[in-house]
Formats: structure tokens, sequence, C-alpha cells
């Protein structure tokens, strides 16, 4: 929800109660319980996104974007008119910043009814309207060199901004719209409904609508913008899929493509309350509400540095491998990641004061005894620069029974913290092993396998037709210097014949990567090397059947990962 701050836009927000300045419990003595051992689902930063979060130029600067690993994004469609908060002039088309977007790892949705100028939006006519979204979708359309932009949202928040006595009912609105957009793209998702929050009544009567008149949305979408909605997350992500079971629909993919209340979304540990009911309910991706300045990555900069909030989603950006199980205690929650390869559990953690504790078992793999660094962050909003995060500790613990138990005194409910552990005889200074479902997977699917390098692996990577459903793997990687690099791919191949990939890094030119046939598809083992030139930092590196500017590959292959030496 963008809002200027009109009267008819507050008194809405009031209603849904959105507004109120409501900040997180407080009660000491509680453990976080961390169980490395059970397996939740590969990281792909579900929560590290936002609305209006990216403009073009160097707002925000792409050095900045790239720590976060974003994962998805929502930005105004072609052609914006939407003014945005403070704004003078329209900002941040989904068009012109597609090639940063792609740059940082991300994709994006495309919110149509953001080609109006006024919010909430001014309805004119139905002319008017079919008008725009045949302008924005053509462009889309036309665009063959975009490949990130996966999903029309086709209204924003139609439960208090669809003109019901202009327009008709949202629903039958929904309908014919979906209905003029098929007749000029039949490929790339349509998302919704975009409720301002989960209400069962509107989603089962938009559900059963949607079903009968054979428009499901791609994706199905809505809001938490109330105070501590990240408390009711699981319970509306249970309430709609038992919709969907009723209704004899497949599951969609959901997207909370805003979240926070205005009173919340600068609060680091609010924003750790968010990624934990996230991840733990199956959330595709999630976006940082935009209720303030566009371009700043919804907060987390300040002029083009870190805030505060930055480095609770930086430590979340570092997780690598799997999301594995945290069990919070009253209001003290976290996310945690585990990288097998390098033995690294990463804690992000926060929500109560005082003197707190996390037990984090299943240790075994990482020895006898582990390195654990505490840091946490600061507390002082959106408008002030936090240049690094603060080091509480650096300590030695041993491991008994493949557990550990780390005291955390003094903490602050406000702030975000973040236990990383590793081998006490130390780690590499680098990454070297990317797995494929955590890297950025367009028009492919993420599966499991147990022969799999960390269990998951990418595969039906299959279109080649144009960049709407051209399939790829994008890889954003680090590494220390500017050189050359072996670069190990993984993969399985059960076609019974060579197939070939195309392979590009930073804008380089297109060379083919071959796969030598396998014993099974979903069965891994095999590897292929190759070398990359990569400059020190971060880069972009692209395997893909299809994709702008490369011919096609030939037959097909799943992805496991790529090693870099």
């Amino acid at each position: 929800m963008h809002i200027r701050r009109t009267a008819a836009a507050v008194t809405a927000l009031t209603v849904l109660g959105i507004l109120a300045p409501g900040l997180p419990a407080q009660a000491a003595g509680n453990t976080l319980t961390v169980n490395v051992g059970t397996t939740v689902r590969p990281v792909t930063h579900v929560a590290a996104g936002g609305l209006y979060a990216v403009d073009t130029g160097t707002k925000p600067p792409l050095a900045q974007m790239y720590p976060l690993h974003l994962n998805h994004l929502t930005q105004p469609p072609y052609g914006v008119q939407q003014l945005g908060n403070g704004a003078t002039t329209p900002c941040c088309d989904g068009l012109a910043v597609a090639g940063k977007v792609t740059s940082a790892g991300a994709q994006q949705f495309w919110r149509l009814p953001d080609v109006y100028p006024d919010f909430p939006y001014k309805w004119v006519s139905w002319t008017d309207w079919e008008s725009k979204v045949r302008t924005m979708v053509n462009a889309r359309v036309a665009a063959t060199g975009t490949t990130n932009v996966d999903g029309y949202e086709l209204w924003n928040e139609p439960d208090w901004t669809w003109n019901t006595s202009s327009a008709g009912t949202f629903n039958a609105g929904w309908t014919r719209t979906y209905q003029l957009i098929r007749t000029l793209d039949t490929v790339t998702p349509i998302v919704g409904p975009s409720y301002s929050y989960y209400n069962h009544n509107a989603m089962l009567a938009f559900m059963t609508n949607a079903r009968d008149t054979g428009t499901l949305p791609g994706v199905t979408v809505w809001h938490e913008l109330g105070t501590d909605d990240y408390l009711n997350v699981q319970a509306h992500v249970d309430d709609y899929r038992a919709i969907e079971r009723s209704l004899g629909i497949s599951a969609r993919p959901i997207s909370i493509n805003e979240y926070a209340a205005p009173a919340q979304v600068d609060i680091p540990s609010v924003g750790v309350h968010y990624m934990a009911a996230f991840e733990r309910a199956g959330i595709r991706d999630a976006e940082r509400a935009y209720w303030y300045e566009a371009g700043t990555l919804n907060g987390l900069l300040y002029n083009n540095a870190p805030t505060a909030s930055y480095w609770a989603y930086k430590w979340y950006g570092d997780m690598a491998g799997n999301v594995v199980q945290t069990v919070p205690s009253s209001w003290l929650d976290g996310v945690a990641g585990y990288d097998s390869t390098r033995k690294i559990v990463n804690v992000v953690f926060g929500g109560d004061s005082g003197a707190n504790t996390v037990k984090v078992n299943g240790l075994a793999a990482l020895g006898s005894s582990v390195s654990v660094k505490l840091s946490r962050t600061g507390t002082t909003g959106r408008t002030t620069n936090q240049s690094a995060p603060t080091t509480v500790s650096t300590s030695t613990y041993t491991v008994s029974n493949g557990s550990i138990t780390v005291p955390v005194s003094g903490m602050d409910a406000l702030a975000a913290y973040q236990l990383l552990i590793t081998p006490a005889q130390g780690v590499a200074s680098w990454q070297q092993r990317y797995e494929a479902e955590n890297a950025t997977a367009v028009n492919a699917n993420r599966f499991t396998s147990a022969s799999a390098s960390n269990g998951g692996y990418v595969g039906q990577i299959d279109g080649t037709t144009n960049s709407r459903n051209q399939s790829f793997v994008d890889f954003v990687v680090n590494v220390p210097t500017a050189r050359s690099y072996t670069m190990t791919i993984g993969y399985a191949n059960g076609t019974g014949a060579t197939s070939t990939q195309g392979l590009a890094y930073n804008g380089s030119a297109w060379k083919t990567v071959s796969y030598p046939a396998t014993g099974a598809w979903g069965s891994f083992g095999s590897t292929v090397s190759t070398t990359v030139t990569l400059n020190a930092g971060y880069n972009v590196i692209r395997l893909a059947k299809g994709s702008p500017g490369f011919a096609g590959g030939t037959g097909y292959a799943e992805l496991d990962y790529i090693n870099l030496a």
C-alpha cells in the first residue's frame, strides 16, 4: 500500500487496524531453539523484497542490493503515473528498472493500476482502463530483452480501492481484465486478488469466481499490514489452503507483496519475525511495504547507505543451503540457515528484551567445538545510518551431544541479533559452492533428491520461445579477486544423449556447456567443468536453456550446483 495521507486513506487504514502504533511485546527468560538437522526448505530469501524498492540509476546502488540476495519486487508498470510518497515525478517504472532488478537476482510483478496518477485510484471508465491495460501489456510483450516480469498484478487492494459503483463488482472486473490480458499475452502469470488484509469470505468468493470463469491467479496475493500481523501468517495460509482444497483447486504459490505496519516496518526485530513466519508458512515471496519514500529498499537505506534494519536483511541474505527449523518462545523468534558445504549455521533472531537463550541442536558435523559470534543491529529507524552491525561477543563453545546453549543478555526487543556458528578450526574465507536451488530459477522448478549436494536441485529448465518463457538459472556469486575461475557444474541428464545449455556472465558473450548423458533424471554425481573470468566482488552467472541473445540449448539438463575454484 503506497499511501499519501489523504483523509480517505487514513480512515480506511484505521478501520483495518493498520495505523495502530504497536511495538513488540517483551518478556525476558525465553529460549529460541534451532534444530539444524530439520530442514524447512531451501534458502531463497523469501522476505527479501519490497514495493517500489528500486528506482533507476543509483537509487539504490547495486552494491547495496547484492548482499541482500533480493528474491522478489513489486514495481509499477510501464507508463506509471503514480507520484508516490512525497515525490514530484513518477518513479520506478518496472520496464526501466528491469535490467537492474535482473542484475540483483530478483523477479518482479507489475502493479497495473499504478498507471493511474492518484491513490486511491480514480476510476475513469472501462474504455479507459482497457486501453491502459493494452498499452502496458503490449509494452511488456515488446520488451524482448526483459526476462524478469513474472506477474501482472491486476489490481491493488480492491477491498477498498475498486470503484464498485462505476466499474461493477471486483470479481467481474477481474474476469473481464484477465480475459483481455490473455488475448495479448498468453504466458505471463496474472496474480491477485491483492486484498489489503486476509479475509476468508472475500477470498472464498474470489477463488470460486476465478475457478468458475477459468481465471485462476497464477500466484495468490494478499497483504499483511496490521500491527504484529506476523502472528497471523500461518493461520491465514492454513485457511487459504483449505479454500483451495474445498474448491478442488491445485495449490497456488503465495505472495505477500506488502508486509509490516508503518510503525513497525523499520523495527529490525519485526523484520525478523516476518522472515521467520514467511519461511515456516511456505510463502513464495514477500515484499516490505511502501509507506515512505521510494527507491530506498523500503527504508533499508538512507541516502544510499545502510540503516539498522539493513543489517538484519544482510544477515538473512548471507544464508545459503537450507532454512532449518526454529522453535520460538513467547516473543523470541528467529530464522536460521545451514550451509552444509562450509558448515556454517546462521541464526538471525530478536523480539525480546533482557536475558534470553538460544539453544542450537544438530551441530555434530561441525566438530567437538565451535566458534560463536554474536552481533546486533541498532534501533535508530529509517533516517539514521548504521555503518556496520555491532559485535557483542566472540566465543568458543564445546559441543555437547550435538548442542550448544548460548546466553544472550541485555537484549533490546527492537533490535535484531545474529549468531554465526562455525567450526572452531575455521572455514573458507569465501563461498565457492552455490546450490542451484538457492539461485534465481526462472521458468524452472525446484525439486529434492537424496543424491543432490544439498538435497535439492533445479529441473524443468525447458523454455526457449521468448523472454517471457525462456528458462535459466542465475547465480549471484561473490569472489575475492578478479581472475579466471574453474567452474564445476553438478548436473543430471536423462535424455540418453549429450545436451547443451548457454553460459554467460556479467554481460559476456554466450558460450556452450555440454552435458554428457547420465544415468537418470534427479540422480546426481556427474560434473562438467569450464572456465569463467570474473570481477572481484559480485558477479551474475547464467546457465540457460533459453535466454535473450542465446539461440537455445539442445536436449535438457537439471542443475545441482556450481563450484568455483
